[in-house]
């Protein structure tokens, strides 16, 4: 990517350590690569561990383990993630150090903290600076957050309020079709925060407020991005790059039936986004394009997220040189109730030739 004249103030915000970030666990910003990043590839390939996180033997009668958001702190993944059954949906919070711990990581149902019982999915976890506050954004029937000053106390996250009071926004109604609302994801620039969401029917929405009144004032959504609705399905990502661009991921589902994922850059999160690599022949992350350390245990590479290396504040900078993928997979062979499906989770890591 070319450098822009916000490198210079991004780069130093990405390798400085603010004393903001102090609240609930110790935390000091890793710094990304001494040298500005490369370009990102125009193709990519990737390496995946097995599955690595499923549900746990302990009578909540779950079937899949889903949507993980993840970040790493001072040595330590911090994980939520959806849990799935027949009975609905809630979420879970996980931590290991090491990926070969990750199977044996003891489980806090959310469901057990203020933030209740209930529909929740689909979760996204920062670290909102100006408030010295944990974020934890999920889909509720609307777009919800909780807050916690400390990322280790699970029995912190308060209960639900919603970034839309008056419901489900009016573009969204005349567009969702027979899809769902899903798969909130904030992200903010130096003077806004925008909020994603899909309709599982081929919009993408984006909605912003001002970063003093977040998370009140988010505008009415537009329509960030519009396509076929397998081909924009949902779980859509946004990180900031340290040249100042931005990285936008949409999961989609492929001609074979399986999950994969699309991606697009842009100069600023309002896009226009221009496409990276976001063709089947041509995946980001899709089976075609990652090998299997092992079995291959999954022809899905569905919603997931880039580990956020220290760098996990608002911004959601991450490192192309460094770009590893919590993603939900499944036995192709597996079938039913959709909610009732087996997923869990498992890694794929990329290495960038051009870094």
């Amino acid at each position: 990517m070319r450098p822009s004249a916000l490198f210079a103030c991004l780069w130093a915000s990405a390798t400085a350590l603010p004393s903001s970030l102090s609240a609930g666990p110790d935390v000091s910003i890793v710094q990304l690569s001494n040298q500005p990043p490369s370009d990102l590839p125009t193709t990519w390939q990737w390496t995946s561990t097995g599955p690595l996180v499923g549900p746990k033997n302990d009578g909540r009668g779950i079937a899949g383990i889903k949507d993980p958001t993840i970040i790493l702190i001072n040595g330590t993944h911090h994980v939520f993630a959806s849990t799935a059954q027949s009975a609905g949906y809630n979420l879970v919070y996980f931590t290991f150090a090491d990926w070969a711990d990750a199977p044996n990581a003891t489980f806090y149902y959310l469901d057990q903290a203020p933030l209740g019982t209930g529909y929740r999915a689909a979760p996204q976890v920062f670290w909102f600076a100006p408030h010295k506050l944990w974020y934890l954004v999920y889909q509720n029937g609307n777009a919800a957050y909780s807050t916690n000053p400390d990322i280790n106390n699970p029995k912190g996250w308060t209960a639900p309020k919603v970034f839309y009071p008056d419901g489900m926004p009016k573009i969204i109604e005349q567009n969702i079709g027979d899809g769902y609302w899903v798969d909130m994801w904030v992200i903010c620039d130096p003077a806004s925060c925008h909020l994603f969401s899909s309709d599982d029917n081929g919009q993408l929405y984006r909605s912003e407020t001002s970063l003093e009144q977040f998370p009140n004032g988010m505008s009415q959504p537009v329509i960030a991005m519009q396509d076929n609705r397998n081909d924009l399905f949902e779980a859509a990502c946004v990180y900031s790059l340290p040249d100042g661009k931005y990285l936008l991921l949409v999961e989609a589902i492929g001609t074979d039936g399986h999950r994969w994922f699309r991606s697009w850059t842009a100069d600023s999160i309002r896009g226009p986004w221009q496409g990276l690599a976001n063709t089947e022949q041509n995946p980001w992350a899709r089976s075609n394009n990652v090998q299997f350390d092992g079995d291959v245990w999954t022809k899905s590479i569905s919603h997931g997220e880039i580990i956020r290396d220290g760098t996990v504040d608002e911004k959601l900078l991450i490192d192309p040189c460094n770009i590893r993928f919590m993603y939900q997979g499944m036995d192709p062979s597996a079938g039913g109730e959709y909610n009732a499906l087996p997923w869990r989770l498992g890694f794929i890591t990329h290495n960038n030739p051009a870094c």
